[in-house]
């Protein structure tokens, strides 16, 4: 079970942590991996925990709010809204619409989906040797569950760094836009809701909740404020006339009312902009959609670098490179053999497997 040290009672160096254990006792001695990156002074609680299979420490740090120069820092009175999603984690428009962001979370799906493939086959491949019923305190079982505790584990932290650089994406997008304010739709509601099996495991890998948490946090740092509100018809709704228009099947929406067109995404953000605790003042965005920028969550995910492969897999064996064939073993060395000078006793074989040698 995870146990928690509170400030004062603990002591932090370069890359040395010690912990009172009981009394009259010393010490115990931690070496982290790395150096904490933050100060010493503003560590609050230290908390170790063994998690799949990984001894680790996690830290609670007080940070001030970041202080910007005269005429940089976010005012209040922008507002953006941001509405979350599984293909794009965050899409958030102005409450102008003049600009906008689209962060793409087509990555973490891949992940989900190979992640999920992997688990598959790597069961399918232990089931023959998987032990029995009357086994399952045998070394080989444990073995089987610790492989799948360190996969497991290393599947999360890969999609909880990819979060983290999604929501650091929309909170510095927001800081350079001066953006004071960000009213996200809280779409929590549809958890309870089934949906079928596909789209249940969909919601799951959705990690909404996380997400919200991660923006909150990144967002206080910053000195900016965030508002929950419904998301309800955000995205059947018409971002300039407010009519209620079928859902789109695509990512484009189409207005048959006016000649709004736009992305399905920032159409519902623009939206939940409207939205906001006390109004916020909204014009009628442009057909074009003004200045939308582009982002990516998860570069160390498959499917975001040139290559577009998973960087879990060896790379393919190309035809031009060659191939120097099946790899054999040596040639045994004949010791005493009277062979003629520069003769190869391997090449004067009679029958395949003979062993050529000479009488002394």
């Amino acid at each position: 079970m995870p146990v928690r040290w509170h400030h004062g009672t603990f002591t932090v160096t370069v890359r040395v942590l010690r912990i009172p254990t009981a009394r009259g006792c010393p010490p115990l001695t931690v070496r982290l991996d790395r150096p904490i990156p933050y100060p010493a002074d503003t560590v609050r609680s230290v908390t170790l925990l063994f998690a799949d299979g990984r001894l680790s420490v996690d830290i609670t740090v007080e940070l001030p709010v970041t202080a910007y120069s005269a005429g940089q820092e976010p005012d209040p009175r922008r507002v953006a809204g941001v509405d979350l999603g599984i293909i794009h984690p965050f899409a958030v428009a102005t409450a102008g619409g003049g600009h906008s962001l689209l962060v793409s979370g087509r990555a973490i799906r891949a992940e989900h989906r190979m992640h999920l493939a992997d688990t598959k086959g790597r069961r399918r491949a232990a089931a023959a040797r998987a032990p029995g019923k009357g086994q399952r305190g045998s070394r080989r079982w444990r073995k089987t569950r610790r492989r799948a505790r360190l996969v497991e584990g290393r599947h999360r932290r890969r999609v909880r760094q990819a979060l983290h650089e999604a929501a650091k994406t929309v909170v510095s997008w927001a800081v350079h836009q001066r953006i004071g304010t960000l009213t996200v739709g809280d779409p929590r509601g549809v958890l309870d809701l089934p949906a079928g099996r596909r789209h249940n495991l969909r919601l799951r890998q959705w990690q909404i909740g996380r997400t919200l948490q991660i923006l909150q946090d990144k967002a206080a740092l910053a000195g900016i404020r965030v508002h929950l509100v419904d998301e309800r018809g955000t995205s059947s709704t018409c971002p300039a006339c407010q009519k209620r228009i079928s859902q789109p099947r695509g990512r484009n929406m189409t207005c048959p009312h006016c000649a709004f067109a736009g992305h399905r995404d920032l159409a519902a953000a623009y939206t939940i902009a409207g939205r906001t605790p006390g109004g916020a003042t909204t014009t009628p965005p442009a057909a074009s959609g003004g200045v939308v920028t582009h982002r990516r969550a998860g570069r160390h995910l498959p499917g975001v670098a040139r290559a577009r492969r998973d960087p879990r897999r060896r790379p393919p064996r190309t035809v031009t490179a060659g191939s120097v064939g099946r790899r054999r073993p040596a040639p045994p060395t004949l010791v005493g053999s009277r062979s003629p000078k520069g003769e190869d006793p391997q090449l004067s074989r009679g029958t395949p497997g003979e062993r050529s040698w000479t009488p002394h």
